[in-house]
């Protein structure tokens, strides 16, 4: 009983974290605020300079930051307890390349078309993850391994048409080269009105589905005696976690590890109960994001280092580290 009010209050305090840590980094840049001068310059008593910084390149990459952390940690917890294997994500499983192609089939070949970029991501990722479930179905149903070695090879697959598009159409491809690395740089307000409608709604949907995560948790045979179709709620959990990770690949690329490893830590911290879970993960998903593009923007500045090579730097030797540690 004792138990609970401490696992509350640890997703309490990363979220104050994460907004102390909002107002640092809205101040940090080639450019160095205050907290105070941050905090007057959100509420319109800033100079006029500060207010252009803050408003025009901050704050929208900052919110940026944190939808898709979140979507991407959601998009992570889901298809881990899809799967029952800590090793899945949306790069691994594919998700991410599979939207990747089709957002870089329209950059490269067909941009007058970029307003459509969200539903097109969405659409190569159900494609991935439609041809994943066909290729690890058998009679007796789906097995997690099988998923997990059908979205290895769809993913190799999708990366092969990513580096094809990229040598055949090499003269547009600075274009969409910090897309590719996973660059939240140069997103505007219209940024992020465009992604957190789409974000929403999966927030909600994946809200609705605790329970049914909880279940799969239980294992397969628990479920099945429970009278759960494990089969529909894999579809109906994929499907989200699919929707979240493809519309945040559609606004900033490729973006490796926050759906790996902010489930773990957040496990670490709350345990695998998803009435917990998710919500942890949805906070220190937007703050492991943050970080990195704050490090990235910061720490060689005036240069600006993707979030994607940050978090792969950072994501590599954290993953190691859990395998050795054996909770992998």
């Amino acid at each position: 009983m004792k138990v609970k009010p401490k696992k509350g209050f640890r997703i309490g305090a990363i979220f104050i974290f994460l907004v102390v840590f909002t107002i640092l980094s809205i101040g940090m840049g080639s450019v160095h605020l205050s907290p105070m001068e941050t905090i007057k310059t959100i509420f319109g008593s800033g100079q006029e300079m500060s207010e252009t910084i803050v408003w025009d390149l901050r704050i929208p990459r900052v919110l940026i930051a944190i939808l898709v952390g979140i979507n991407l940690a959601i998009s992570g917890a889901l298809l881990q307890a899809v799967m029952r294997n800590p090793l899945a994500d949306p790069g691994l499983t594919g998700v991410s390349s599979g939207a990747a192609v089709t957002v870089l089939f329209i950059l490269l070949i067909f941009p007058s078309f970029g307003k459509w970029i969200p539903i097109a991501a969405v659409i190569g990722g159900l494609i991935a993850v439609t041809l994943v479930y066909a290729l690890a179905w058998k009679k007796n149903g789906i097995s997690p391994i099988r998923i997990i070695l059908s979205g290895i090879a769809v993913n190799a697959v999708f990366g092969g048409i990513t580096g094809l598009l990229s040598i055949l159409y090499s003269d547009r491809l600075p274009s969409a080269l910090q897309w590719l690395n996973g660059s939240l740089s140069a997103k505007g307000l219209g940024d992020v009105s465009l992604l957190f409608p789409y974000s929403l709604i999966g927030w909600v949907a994946a809200l609705f589905c605790i329970r049914p995560a909880n279940i799969l948790n239980l294992g397969e045979n628990v479920a099945v005696n429970l009278g759960e179709n494990t089969n529909r709620i894999r579809i109906v959990l994929s499907l989200i976690a699919v929707y979240l990770a493809a519309i945040s690949v559609s606004i900033v690329g490729l973006l490796g590890f926050v759906g790996l490893i902010v489930p773990h830590m957040s496990r670490f911290l709350v345990g695998s109960n998803y009435r917990r879970l998710l919500p942890m993960s949805m906070v220190l998903g937007a703050l492991v994001l943050l970080v990195a593009d704050t490090i990235g923007r910061s720490l060689f500045s005036p240069l600006d280092i993707p979030a994607g090579i940050v978090m792969a730097m950072v994501g590599g030797p954290y993953f190691l580290y859990l395998m050795r540690a054996g909770d992998i």
